[in-house]
């Protein structure tokens, strides 16, 4: 292939941004809140491509955004989540009430903003480890209006914040956002404190996962191989 061919090939994927669903209600709320977390980003040192990681700790009701400064994620802004329901531990059918746990992936096409819930996120449950354990369900969303079963509900002003980085994230032209949602901080002494648990054995996969970002600031590379989460 010729070189000239090459580099217009690259600069037109480089330039490549999803189309990002819209509404007049998010775009109200962008107009509204993107110059105050613009600057934010930018007094904190935050690359102008506005990279984000999401990370969701149940137990600490925690949405965490996190964005990339150089090469590494660092903390941005968390937000109290309003209500999850069914307690500790991940979702396994329709119906059970619970809400997940476990690795995610966000596209543009996951944003939803006409949603009844004011603005929302559908995370990708299942994904690939629950679809092939045959976990049911589906429309699991992070969203507004305060009140959720299976889902993370949030206050309004704080889905309107949470879309507005996500629409600009994908506008500047990131193209998948990781959503880790974990139980507890996965260190020692929480795993200790919750040994007798059924779901103890789910857990420790999260482990790893959660330990390199702690350390590197950098989400792992999730796969699946033999009903297990592989985490590099």
């Amino acid at each position: 292939m010729p070189k000239i061919l090459i580099t217009i090939l690259l600069t037109l994927f480089a330039s490549f941004k999803p189309e990002v669903p819209d509404s007049k209600r998010a775009s109200d709320a962008r107009s509204k809140l993107w110059p105050k977390l613009q600057k934010q980003l930018t007094d904190g040192g935050f690359n102008s491509k506005y990279e984000l990681y999401l990370r969701i700790v149940k137990q600490t009701d925690q949405l965490e955004i996190w964005a990339k400064k150089g090469k590494r994620f660092e903390f941005f802004k968390g937000y109290n989540i309003c209500y999850y329901s069914g307690g500790l531990g991940t979702k396994t059918k329709a119906g059970d009430n619970k809400s997940p746990e476990g690795f995610y992936t966000i596209s543009a096409g996951q944003l939803h903003p006409t949603s009844q819930y004011h603005l929302a996120v559908n995370i990708g449950y299942p994904n690939a480890l629950e679809t092939q354990k045959g976990y049911t369900g589906n429309a699991i969303m992070i969203h507004g209006n305060c009140a959720s079963v299976g889902c993370y509900a949030m206050t309004d002003d704080g889905i309107e914040e949470i879309y507005t980085l996500l629409y600009k994230a994908f506008t500047s032209g990131q193209q998948k956002i990781a959503l880790e949602i974990y139980p507890f901080k996965m260190d020692n002494q929480h795993l200790k404190d919750f040994a007798a648990s059924p779901y103890m054995a789910f857990w420790k996969m999260l482990k790893p996962a959660y330990d390199k970002f702690e350390k590197d600031h950098l989400p792992a590379n999730i796969s699946v191989a033999n009903g297990q989460y592989v985490a590099r």
